[in-house]
């Protein structure tokens, strides 16, 4: 055997390895109590891949490859459809986010209405930019091409809560009560600044 093919089969041998370590990644047993209860509601296990993925970052925050593939596993659907599915839908997040995201819409309603302000305020507020979490940990912030309520814009969803109507003295009010529950519950540092 060349030592040239001998490189290659060994290659192939520890990606194979690699690949078998990371179809071990399995759900929880809640997760999977949780993903079991959901098969009442649909005709196939492909069906429940979307309620399995918001189940699963419930618990994890967010849904990393492993855990793409552990659901993979347990629905028996290719990991590619669910990917779509996750890709597909805004509010499965594919990468760590704060404990608080912030989707800010940037519709034309939401635009007219000076959504640009609102995110010039929350970006110097807390530091960061679209896409990036807050030291703290708390807080990531995100664009949204829409958030279904234009004749309330502009409008902003935290964590599933809708905010209606914004100027930035309520961004202000909005952001301060987050970071205050937080801190009086211990799961927040000092952070940024709230003046």
């Amino acid at each position: 055997m060349s030592s040239t093919f001998e490189a290659e089969v060994i290659a192939v041998m520890e990606q194979n390895k690699a690949g078998e370590d990371i179809h071990k990644a399995s759900l929880s047993d809640a997760e999977k109590a949780e993903i079991e209860r959901e098969f009442a509601h649909y005709e196939d296990k492909a069906s429940v891949g979307l309620e399995a993925l918001r189940i699963v970052q419930k618990h994890r925050g967010w849904v990393s490859d492993e855990s793409l593939r552990a659901v993979s596993a347990y629905l028996d659907i290719p990991v590619a459809q669910l990917e779509s599915v996750a890709t597909y839908f805004q509010l499965i997040f594919r990468q760590p986010v704060g404990r608080e995201v912030i989707l800010l819409c940037k519709s034309a309603s939401c635009w007219i209405m000076g959504c640009a302000h609102l995110q010039k305020k929350i970006q110097e507020k807390l530091r960061i930019k679209p896409g990036e979490i807050t030291a703290d940990g708390l807080f990531t912030l995100l664009e949204t091409p829409c958030l279904g309520d234009c004749d309330k814009a502009p409008v902003m969803m935290i964590n599933g809560e809708m905010h209606r109507h914004l100027t930035e003295a309520t961004v202000d009010e909005i952001l301060d009560n987050k970071i205050k529950t937080h801190r009086a519950k211990g799961s927040c540092h000092a952070g940024p600044d709230t003046d």
